[in-house]
């Protein structure tokens, strides 16, 4: 039995990526007040955080770009295609581990658009962990078959 992701999916999950890094700063201001939060930091540590939120917008959108750019070379059974598919596995794996470990314990403001919206943004995040995940295993069963 040949197992194969579709490129149709691999398009689904670069879109997804680019969406979460587009909405990001939405979610960031409307949702979470965010920067009334990092205003109660120092000066320093209020850079660090926004540094690290522009890191994970930047991650996010170039992690799509690739996914829309590059499918067929995310899944070419190559050392490289390994590496990048397990990096950005694990970064997404982590993402849902994260979300259902520690998100719970806080909440979403009761807008009923904001409930919807964590809802469909976690089940974004499950995709693209399951997407480059399955990446990862395809890349890893043929690249060891192979070699």
């Amino acid at each position: 039995m040949e197992f194969n992701i579709p490129n149709w999916l691999i398009y689904i999950g670069g879109i997804g990526q680019i969406f979460t890094a587009l909405i990001y700063p939405y979610i960031r201001h409307e949702v979470f007040d965010w920067y009334t939060d990092v205003k109660q930091l120092r000066p320093l540590n209020q850079e660090i955080a926004k540094t690290y939120g522009r890191y994970i917008q930047g991650l996010n959108f170039s992690f799509g770009l690739i996914a829309i750019l590059l499918p067929l070379e995310l899944k070419e059974q190559s050392a490289l295609a390994i590496a990048l598919t397990g990096l950005i596995a694990a970064y997404w794996v982590g993402k849902v581990v994260t979300q259902i470990a520690y998100y719970p314990m806080y909440e979403i403001p009761k807008k009923r658009i904001f409930k919807i919206g964590s809802y469909f943004m976690n089940c974004l995040f499950v995709l693209f962990a399951t997407v480059y995940t399955s990446l990862l295993i395809y890349n890893c069963i043929g690249f060891f078959t192979i070699n």
